[in-house]
């Protein structure tokens, strides 16, 4: 045998093992989970007909099961699309050559610079599918304190807390759940997501767009209500076991807004996101002060074995009564802390009336 011939079948022999091992723990992940989740009952909770709800409160429940294996595509499409570009950027890079890595990396660009069709058939479909599975993963429990208050072809702005490692309760407000009887919403998240192949397709058909004041406004003025964190991605810094703290004190942009647009504020809180995911900060002040000048989270945050799934904990969220506000187009900034303060408020009391309820009697929440 030449040299040619060994340098070949040497070439030949060489196996991307470390990306084998990788699919093997995926598979004895989703395997594993599988055995568990056969033997723990799943509620699956959809919209009831706003005049079956209850004047003093409604909750959302249903009887319907949901099995784990529709539930993951979701999660994974959902929350698995990063994992998914890492694992593909790794593997090209060291186990490719040069030209067929480079083809992937074209690809992966071709597939941010492609425009999302937003009223895409196939995309609301499969929004609506991603929705209603996560819903009934935890499952989610929805309770409007006044659900007579909300008017389908009405904007509202909701702002829900806390943002925890990931605010993933926030879906249950959508219009693609169907557990709020609000015709069409708009969910706001950081600008770095619509830059991230395949994810800014999947959250551009779930409703999202950049959290600019250009789209918030735009929104409102067409008729969406518009759901976000007022915390922000900002709000991770704080995390701390055992309490929910959420960072509020300086966030009046979206008061201002409200008051300009005459749109109600809705103050919402979800109890159990926090026990959704494992998480650890990286430390020091100057990494969390540089990560924030970056827009970026100094946080790594993981669920079940590892991976991009949550744990399964069943999630409460409160929505409180709707905060009318009179269109006012030039606010003053006394009164935009006015209301700011009524919004705060309103969390509050929000989270003390609903904590016992949802099991978390002895939690605190901090506003900072």
């Amino acid at each position: 045998m030449n040299q040619r011939d060994r340098r070949k079948k040497g070439h030949q022999s060489h196996f991307p093992l470390p990306f084998f091992i990788l699919i093997l723990y995926y598979i004895f992940m989703v395997f594993s989970n599988v055995q568990i989740m056969r033997f723990i009952p799943t509620n699956y909770h959809t919209h009831q007909k706003e005049e079956s709800m209850e004047k003093n409160g409604t909750e959302e429940n249903s009887s319907e099961s949901c099995t784990f294996f529709k539930a993951l595509p979701a999660l994974a499409l959902y929350l698995g699309t990063i994992h998914f570009n890492l694992i593909l950027i790794l593997f090209a890079t060291f186990f490719l050559p040069l030209s067929k890595a480079l083809l992937v990396f074209g690809l992966l660009f071709v597939f941010v610079m492609i425009p999302v069709d937003d009223k895409s058939m196939f995309g609301r479909k499969l929004s609506k599918y991603i929705c209603k599975n996560i819903c009934s993963y935890f499952p989610i429990k929805l309770h409007v304190e006044e659900p007579k208050a909300f008017l389908p072809n009405h904007a509202y702005v909701f702002g829900y807390e806390p943002h925890s490692a990931f605010p993933i309760g926030m879906v249950a407000l959508g219009d693609g759940a169907g557990m709020m009887p609000l015709a069409k919403t708009k969910f706001l998240a950081s600008s770095a997501v619509f830059y991230i192949p395949f994810m800014r397709h999947i959250w551009r058909w779930l409703g999202f767009t950049a959290v600019t004041k250009k789209n918030f406004i735009s929104s409102l003025e067409c008729g969406y209500s518009v759901i976000f964190v007022p915390g922000g991605v900002h709000e991770t810094v704080f995390l701390e076991a055992g309490s929910e703290i959420v960072f509020l004190k300086e966030r009046r942009g979206f008061v201002r807004i409200a008051m300009e647009m005459g749109v109600p504020l809705v103050p919402v809180f979800c109890f159990g996101q926090t026990n959704s995911f494992k998480w650890w900060k990286v430390p020091g002040k100057l990494i969390q002060k540089l990560a924030r000048f970056m827009k970026i989270v100094p946080l790594f945050y993981w669920g079940i074995y590892g991976s991009p799934i949550p744990f399964k904990n069943p999630l409460y969220i409160a929505v409180g009564k709707p905060i009318e506000l009179h269109k006012n187009s030039e606010p003053t900034m006394e009164q935009v802390v006015k209301v700011h303060s009524q919004f705060v408020e309103a969390l509050q009391d929000l989270f003390e009336r609903h904590k016992a309820e949802a099991g978390y009697t002895n939690l605190q929440l901090k506003i900072v």
